[in-house]
């Protein structure tokens, strides 16, 4: 009795940006810059699965190749013979505006000015970009806020600005969050918004340079990870040297969601790694929530740590009970609803003797909906297990993100709208229990300060504009008004009958 996981269910990737320069890398050398941002790219696609491309430089021209799919579909080898030179950057896109045709797929390129641009993040407030670009005659009918962020950057071009200074003219109209690698035909530009929200990283390779989102494709072409671009820095690198500008004072405030999932379990994140993080989760859990049971089962891939810390302290054996099919494709990697109720589901297959008559904790990551728990929890009862007894390893989600998460609207958070012993009830589970805030916090080793925390306490720490008024800050132990959510709870009704 397979399980069908709810695509729509999650919490969606964002997208995953590399870039490498080198006098190393480029035809003949073996060192081909567009191969080895095939390969970096290729471990970056966790972070987005809809669509990939690479821009190279060979000192005289860019060269681009981009199409939907995930990378291992969009490269053929003749792909990578069209891209060559010394300079390449890639990205891997998961979309939280605009649509998902190719004029969407990034890398952006200007051919006027030889430029090109891929962006991680997602500008809530595009109110003065739109502004200063209908004030340059820019139509924005076709363009989403990543694109619109390259225009204005061609803008204090055309007024005979060099690249990297018109980067940091332009970066007032930039409001939300942002990490960005970028190249002309000569260097490569990282920079993140002032709060680095989104992680990216500096690495050496062969005496050249590497920029990713994560330090786990370092690790896939070899090279050594040397440091984060600093919040609100600009970074500009050229075959001989690293120049940095602080663009934006900084106020770190990573997205704690790097740590509680979208980061591979191998990364780096603020020198620390993924994977022991979330087994602190799992350790802290066992210390809130001491559970008398037979058996720890993780929802395969995020709850493996926290499940296995859970079982470190508890001593109650951990078990793969749930197994992932893992050649059925990512099903969000085609966002449009239509596309959704045709091809949304995902299987796990739970091992029926390591569950029947056990009394079994079940560790995730997060709850959005609650319509894939509702269905674990089900077919756990229907497998023979005793008892089911949820674990998440973060605090409710009770507030949309606006950096780059593609999370359903408030009203869909179930979080927001009951109270946990409420959610216990639709889920049918013998318990349901949440990492405390603070248990999160101290899990990471690191400040609160340090994290933007805005999905648990609507502490949004840049601006998200109007969007401001489509949801309602909740305290601690608030629901929202039940005129919000009345007809998510109707539907939800529906659903289940």
């Amino acid at each position: 009795m397979p399980l069908a996981v709810s695509s729509t269910d999650q919490l969606k990737e964002k997208c995953g940006v590399f870039g490498i320069i080198g006098q190393n890398f480029g035809d003949n050398t073996g060192l081909e810059a567009a191969r080895l941002t095939f390969y970096g790219l290729w471990a970056l696609q966790h972070r987005g699965q809809e669509s990939s491309g690479i821009v190279s430089s060979d000192g005289n021209n860019l060269h681009r190749h981009a199409a939907q799919g995930l990378v291992a579909t969009v490269y053929r080898e003749e792909d990578l013979e069209q891209l060559p030179g010394h300079i390449a950057i890639g990205h891997n896109r998961y979309s939280t505006s605009g649509g998902n045709d190719d004029l969407y797929n990034q890398p952006f390129v200007d051919n006027k000015h030889n430029i090109a641009l891929g962006h991680n993040g997602n500008l809530p407030d595009t109110s003065m970009l739109e502004e200063f670009l209908e004030g340059r005659g820019i139509r924005l009918k076709e363009l989403n806020d990543s694109s619109m962020m390259a225009a204005a950057i061609s803008c204090y071009m055309d007024d005979g600005m060099d690249f990297p200074t018109a980067i940091q003219k332009a970066w007032p109209l930039f409001t939300g969050a942002f990490s960005i690698v970028g190249m002309n035909k000569d260097s490569i530009v990282a920079f993140r918004d002032e709060c680095g929200i989104r992680p990216l990283s500096i690495g050496t390779f062969d005496g050249g340079y590497v920029v990713a989102s994560e330090t786990c494709a370092f690790d896939t072409i070899g090279a050594e990870f040397v440091r984060d671009v600093e919040p609100g820095e600009l970074v500009v690198i050229t075959e001989n040297e690293l120049t940095s500008f602080q663009v934006a004072k900084p106020n770190l405030k990573l997205d704690i969601f790097e740590m509680v999932y979208f980061a591979r379990p191998d990364s780096l994140l603020l020198n620390k790694r993924v994977d022991i993080v979330r087994q602190d989760f799992g350790r802290q859990m066992a210390k809130e929530f001491p559970i008398d049971a037979d058996v720890i089962v993780p929802v395969p891939d995020s709850g493996i740590p926290a499940a296995l810390g859970y079982s470190q302290v508890s001593g109650i054996p951990f078990e793969m009970a749930l197994i992932k099919n893992r050649y059925i494709h990512r099903t969000f990697i085609r966002p449009t609803e239509q596309l959704r109720e045709r091809d949304l589901k995902m299987k796990l297959n739970p091992v029926i003797d390591l569950l029947k008559d056990k009394r079994v904790i079940v560790v995730d990551d997060s709850i959005v909906r609650g319509t894939t728990m509702r269905h674990l929890v089900a077919m756990l009862f229907e497998a023979g297990a005793k008892e089911v007894h949820l674990l998440i390893t973060c605090p409710p989600v009770r507030h949309p993100d606006f950096y780059g998460i593609n999370t359903p609207k408030q009203t869909e958070l179930m979080a927001a709208y009951m109270t946990v012993e409420e959610m216990r009830q639709q889920f049918r589970a013998t318990s349901l229990h949440y990492l405390s805030f603070e248990g999160m916090i101290n899990a990471t080793g690191l400040p609160e300060s340090t994290f933007n925390n805005s999905c648990f306490n609507g502490d949004y720490p840049i601006s998200i504009g109007k969007q401001a008024q489509e949801i309602v800050i909740l305290k601690p132990g608030e629901k929202l008004p039940r005129s919000k959510y009345k007809k998510v709870e109707l539907a939800s009704a529906k659903a289940r009958s």
